[in-house]
């Protein structure tokens, strides 16, 4: 079978990866000299309360290519194929980690290395997709073809408060338009060739909230959808249960965004990712 890797930046729910197989490498967050592994040694409630008070924005970094390296010679005992699916190379050094990490493998295995183009749980379903085939017996080939056909098809926008914290980690990207007189507006952003891109701002919550319900109900053929928050769960909760009423039959997933992302979106990030069907 084919051994599953993301990172932590693809915001697949803990239970399901396990459920799935999938193997997730934690991606380092920085308060001054101290130094957490993603969901590992620092949870999102504990990331956010320390967001909010820490005197200094905190920093983020990629693992490095050593990490990954011994990941996959660990997957190598049992599997004869690994691929990797990562945080989009705009976003974040982590794909070229991994990619140096394969060259220093001491076990032999086919191991592909993909650049999501995305993040957050667009990431997050590419990977859970391809677990799932994986599961059923797909090989490497089929997995990343199957990867290359799906990433057009996925979906993401999201809306902050501020745009502060994407502007001071050197993630803002396209949305770079929507800094200055509108920093406190709710700006909705997608991610588009591997990048934050701004659609449009709104003048309050509610009604960035309701742009996210009819953007993600208007897709009249849907694969999947993910509904993740920073701080506010029952925000989330209630977007899920609205979105889900619209498509039964239709997996919803609800997840937290991890504290990498959290960095650079702030604790009031909500987001809608949608996997239209081919």
């Amino acid at each position: 079978m084919v051994g599953i890797v993301t990172d932590s930046a693809s915001d697949v729910p803990r239970e399901l990866a396990r459920e799935l197989g999938i193997t997730v490498v934690p991606l380092n967050v920085h308060f001054g000299t101290e130094t957490y592994k993603d969901g590992v040694d620092l949870t999102a409630e504990d990331f956010y309360s320390m967001l909010v008070t820490a005197p200094k924005l905190p920093t983020t970094s990629a693992p490095g290519p050593g990490v990954f390296a011994k990941v996959f010679d660990d997957l190598a005992i049992n599997c004869a194929e690994i691929l990797g699916v990562f945080l989009s190379q705009k976003f974040s050094s982590t794909y070229d980690s991994a990619l140096q990490g394969v060259k220093l493998m001491s076990k032999k295995c086919h191991v592909e290395i993909v650049d999501s183009t995305l993040g957050i749980m667009g990431e997050g379903l590419l990977v859970i997709e391809a677990a799932r085939s994986a599961l059923s017996g797909a090989s490497l080939v089929d997995l990343v073809g199957l990867i290359s056909k799906t990433i057009p098809h996925v979906h993401v926008r999201a809306t902050l408060d501020t745009l502060k914290y994407l502007s001071k980690g050197g993630r803002v990207g396209k949305a770079q338009a929507l800094l200055g007189s509108i920093l406190r507006l709710n700006p909705i952003l997608g991610i588009k060739n591997g990048e934050a891109f701004p659609y449009v701002r709104m003048r309050s919550r509610a009604k960035a909230v309701e742009w996210l319900y009819a953007f993600a109900t208007r897709f009249r053929r849907v694969e999947a959808l993910a509904i993740e928050y920073g701080t506010n769960l029952t925000e989330a909760k209630v977007l899920a249960g609205r979105i889900a009423s619209v498509f039964p039959k239709v997996p919803v997933y609800l997840s937290n965004i991890s504290p990498v992302i959290g960095t650079h979106a702030g604790p009031n990030i909500l987001a809608v990712t949608v996997l239209e069907a081919d």
